[in-house]
């Protein structure tokens, strides 16, 4: 089983007790639900992800964000902080041009096209990816902002349940498994 697997990385709970930068925070982050691999910490772990990945900024903003809804939420943390890797700058642009559409078509506003905004990032530095992705969601305005906080949430709202439907289905068919075999 991937738990399995993934357990054999995770550090244990008496190491994250024990280890003095995460004693700093004190009990905040020795929850035992921020470290352990179930159904609901590890579904509400890439719920968060999800949200906080579309959060603009680069990716130690939405790594913080991540860990602190994680601490506050008593969710699996390394999930959390890992899903926010969906949104990159290879990503970003298809990812925010959807929540602009989302936000045009809530908001009632028009087509739900794209304005042809020009975005050249192929001739500049990856350091100057940033700043160029930032002036391109400032021309888009409101549709934008709601569309990502909108597409967020659905992507929150989606995993969540697809993971929940996903370990219930491998639970149910491993109980299944086992019992054949003792028969």
């Amino acid at each position: 089983m991937l738990r399995k697997f993934f357990k054999k990385y995770l550090p244990s709970h008496e190491t994250i007790r024990q280890n003095r930068f995460i004693g700093l925070f004190g009990d905040q982050l020795q929850h035992h639900n921020l470290w352990q691999l179930h159904r609901r910490s590890v579904a509400g772990g890439l719920a968060v992800g999800l949200f906080t990945g579309l959060i603009p900024g680069s990716n130690p903003v939405q790594f913080f964000f991540a860990a602190l809804f994680a601490v506050v939420f008593k969710v699996n943390l390394p999930v959390a902080v890992a899903t926010t890797l969906y949104s990159n700058p290879f990503t970003i642009v298809p990812i925010y041009m959807a929540a602009y559409t989302l936000g045009e078509f809530v908001m009632g506003n028009g087509t739900g096209h794209v304005p042809q905004t020009e975005l050249h990032l192929m001739d500049k530095n990856i350091s100057e990816w940033i700043p160029a992705l930032i002036d391109w969601m400032m021309s888009l305005g409101k549709p934008l902002l709601l569309g990502i906080f909108l597409l967020g949430l659905l992507l929150a709202v989606v995993g969540y349940f697809a993971v929940r439907a996903a370990w219930r289905l491998y639970t149910v068919h491993e109980w299944r498994k086992r019992a054949k075999r003792r028969q």
